[in-house]
């Protein structure tokens, strides 16, 4: 099963994580998510009807950027 790993600039406060959470389980094919609000890191597992790509535009949708 695909994992995808990123980290997500401006989490700062628990609405922020639940934001960007939110954005992520709202995606068809998630299995897992977990997202450190003092890091910013980002680890989602997925199928493979689901790339990077589309993960990264719904966290950015959401507003808030990706960095690598």
């Amino acid at each position: 099963m695909p994992t995808t790993e990123f980290v997500i600039a401006g989490l700062e406060t628990d609405d922020d994580l639940r934001n960007v959470m939110n954005a992520i389980q709202d995606l068809p094919c998630i299995v897992f998510s977990e997202v450190s609000l003092d890091t910013g890191a980002a680890t989602i597992e997925h199928t493979a009807m689901l790339d990077e790509g589309d993960i990264r535009a719904a966290v950015e949708a959401a507003g808030y950027p990706v960095v690598d």
